[in-house]
């Protein structure tokens, strides 16, 4: 049976009566899957991730292991997509795991992927600023400190928030249009030219080869690192139109868009490398994996413009991310989890219809993180980055796994209509599984993804903090249940009221 605890009224009102909300019907399905595949960073993704699959992960098998990633990710999709035809919530995870497990374990996933999007933030700020000072650095001899990058970072994505949905979507659509256009003009180049100074292979494109290499594990982990934030989609059902139709149509584009581009790109940068040579390429320089097919198939020019782009490709994933964090800050909020937060992070702005307290508290925190790392003396790329992503990675794979579970069990109870053996039943236990497995894929391969800072206490902590977060959730639930029944009843049930579940 499902975890059914009682339907609880869809809205929740503040001390005066009003229901806050986000401003409704602010973004279409292309600036739904925008937001999205910009928590990706195609950029980043593909010159960050890339050459230290191939040198250290599963060798030329890189592109093969986007594309095992790409079928799992779809697969847990299908299930994903199908809850998100029934509950729209900005709290998404928090809101379908909630219907589907119950209050307790919906409110510790709520705090979990909350922590998560907390964290990416900062983490984004970090990877920015290291490409903005050596891009400068490079093409002009300024040497500006990193600090002064993550400052400006900090203001651009409050602002985006503070004035809604639709200002950051005109933002990302420019700043993505740009960074896909330089890696599709590498990918086509080569492809034009033969495949490269070898001609084309299609080993990297062999599944086989995604489980081979000096560790097949940590490269399907980075395969599916690089989609982190595609799931984003659910928590703007409240601000899209349509988005029964539009939410499901978004994830799938996302996660199958996303993953042809990143199977067509790693692909041609190997090959345009020469297969035979690119993990030696790929160790020894590994912006080289990418500059220098683009410099021999496209021209110097495009080396230039791609090492601005990484910059602003980076700045759009932490806009997306501030985004993402926000509304869960809000859906928590507005619920009351905390009664103070139901007057602050829990409001929406009375013109714009954002999420503009939270939005704050966002900066504030991320200002924080930033702040302490720097203390701590941590690189902005190989500190804060590295070791803040992993750690925000860990625990939104967690979520995932258990949304997965959540949509099986919601489906056992709910809408007889709806249920399907695949969609509803084998699509998210394969999902979980899977799912799963990349969790232990990470703790597994923790160190070497950390490189330098594989002994770092932030890194050591890392499955320990995710836990505490996790137990911190279901203890409170439980306090709520017996002290606070009413505000324990609205745990993940505010909902969107003409879409609300029935």
């Amino acid at each position: 049976m499902a975890v059914d605890e009682g339907i609880a009224p869809a809205a929740k009102t503040d001390d005066d009566g009003v229901v806050h909300r986000l401003k409704p019907n602010a973004v279409g399905l292309l600036g739904v899957v925008f937001m999205a595949v910009a928590t990706a960073a195609p950029i980043t993704a593909m010159t960050g991730n890339v050459p230290f699959m191939v040198s250290a992960g599963n060798g030329i098998g890189a592109p093969a292991s986007y594309l095992v990633a790409m079928v799992v990710l779809a697969i847990f999709s299908v299930g994903f997509t199908s809850m998100a035809k029934h509950i729209t919530s900005t709290g998404a995870f928090y809101g379908f795991i909630s219907y589907g497990l119950g209050r307790t374990v919906g409110l510790a996933s709520g705090l979990l992927a909350t922590f998560a999007y907390v964290v990416f933030e900062p983490a984004l700020i970090g990877i920015f600023s290291t490409f903005a000072t050596t891009t400068l650095k490079d093409q002009s001899g300024l040497d500006v400190p990193w600090w002064v990058f993550a400052i400006l970072m900090l203001a651009i994505n409050a602002t985006g928030t503070w004035f809604g949905v639709s200002v950051a979507e005109k933002l990302l659509v420019v700043l993505l249009a740009t960074e896909v256009t330089v890696l599709a003009a590498m990918a086509v180049s080569v492809a034009f030219h033969g495949g490269g100074p070898h001609g084309f292979t299609f080993a990297p494109v062999n599944p086989v080869n995604a489980f081979k290499g000096t560790s097949a594990g940590l490269g399907l982990f980075f395969a599916f690192w690089s989609w982190v934030g595609f799931e984003s989609t659910a928590m703007y059902g409240e601000e899209s139109r349509d988005p029964k139709k539009i939410i499901p149509k978004a994830t799938m584009i996302s996660v199958l868009g996303v993953g042809v581009f990143y199977v067509f790109v790693s692909w041609m940068a190997i090959s345009g490398t020469g297969a035979g040579s690119a993990v030696e390429v790929a160790t020894k320089d590994p912006m080289g994996l990418f500059f220098n097919p683009t410099e021999r198939y496209v021209g110097h020019w495009a080396v230039d413009v791609m090492q601005w782009l990484m910059i602003t490709g980076s700045l759009a994933c932490g806009m997306a991310f501030h985004n993402c964090a926000a509304r869960y800050m809000y859906a928590l909020g507005r619920e009351g989890v905390l009664p103070s937060l139901k007057n602050t992070v829990g409001r929406t702005h009375a013109r714009h219809g954002s999420p503009h307290i939270a939005g704050l508290v966002q900066t504030v925190v991320s200002g924080l993180l930033v702040g302490a790392f720097w203390a701590a003396g941590k690189d902005p790329y190989s500190g804060t980055y590295v070791l803040l992503a992993i750690l925000g990675t860990m625990a939104i794979l967690v979520v995932q796994a258990v949304c997965s579970f959540a949509v099986l069990v919601y489906f056992r109870g709910h809408h007889p209509e709806s249920r399907h053996w695949f969609r509803t039943t084998a699509a998210p236990l394969i999902g979980g599984i899977a799912m799963l497995a990349v969790v232990v894929l990470l703790v597994s391969n923790m160190g070497a993804a950390a490189g330098s800072e594989s002994g770092s206490l932030v890194l050591k902590a890392t499955p320990w903090l995710v836990a505490l977060i996790a137990a911190a959730g279901i203890g409170y639930a439980q306090y709520l249940k017996r002290r606070s029944p009413e505000r324990y009843a609205l745990l993940g049930r505010t909902v969107l009221e003409e879409t609300k579940e029935r």
